[in-house]
């Protein structure tokens, strides 16, 4: 195996589905105080999702909290409680190359503009014949770390 060309930062979200995102805010805002910053829709997604965070700065975590636009449509992001986990990668171009030479399966839609206004992709929760290396039954999102975010764990790092 080459050397991987990439470094995972963090975690940059976690998405969380349910059918009511009123009775997932009721947990997650009212309850644990998270502060919601926005909402994103999509019909292609088949999803209603409140962007809430905690943390500041750089080591800001998203939390979304999805409901489905149909619940009979698919991508069903209620039946999943934990939906997915995002993490923060500093360069996700060369990640997914330097991934997929290795066999691991991405879900279709390749990189794309998240909602949150970040570049993303996703793992696909199963491997298959031609990329065996999937997310054992968990979706993982890879999310471009913005320069701030790089440069902070850069410092940390030391």
């Amino acid at each position: 195996m080459s050397q991987r060309p990439f470094k995972i930062l963090g975690i940059q979200q976690v998405a969380i589905g349910g059918t009511s995102k009123e009775k997932l805010r009721s947990l997650w805002v009212d309850m644990l105080g998270l502060e919601v910053q926005g909402s994103f829709s999509s019909e292609r997604e088949n999803v209603d999702e409140d962007i809430c965070a905690m943390g500041k700065g750089p080591f800001k975590v998203e939390v979304d909290l999805m409901q489905p636009l149909d619940p009979e449509k698919k991508p069903a992001v209620h039946a999943t409680p934990l939906n997915h986990v995002g993490l923060w990668v500093d360069d996700l171009p060369r990640c997914v190359e330097w991934l997929t030479a290795q066999g691991v399966r991405f879900a279709p839609g390749g990189i794309r503009r998240g909602a949150a206004g970040y570049d993303i992709t996703f793992l696909h929760p199963k491997g298959n014949e031609e990329f065996p290396i999937g997310g054992e039954g968990v979706l993982v999102e890879l999310v471009q770390a913005p320069p701030e975010v790089i440069q902070a764990y850069a410092t940390l790092a030391g």
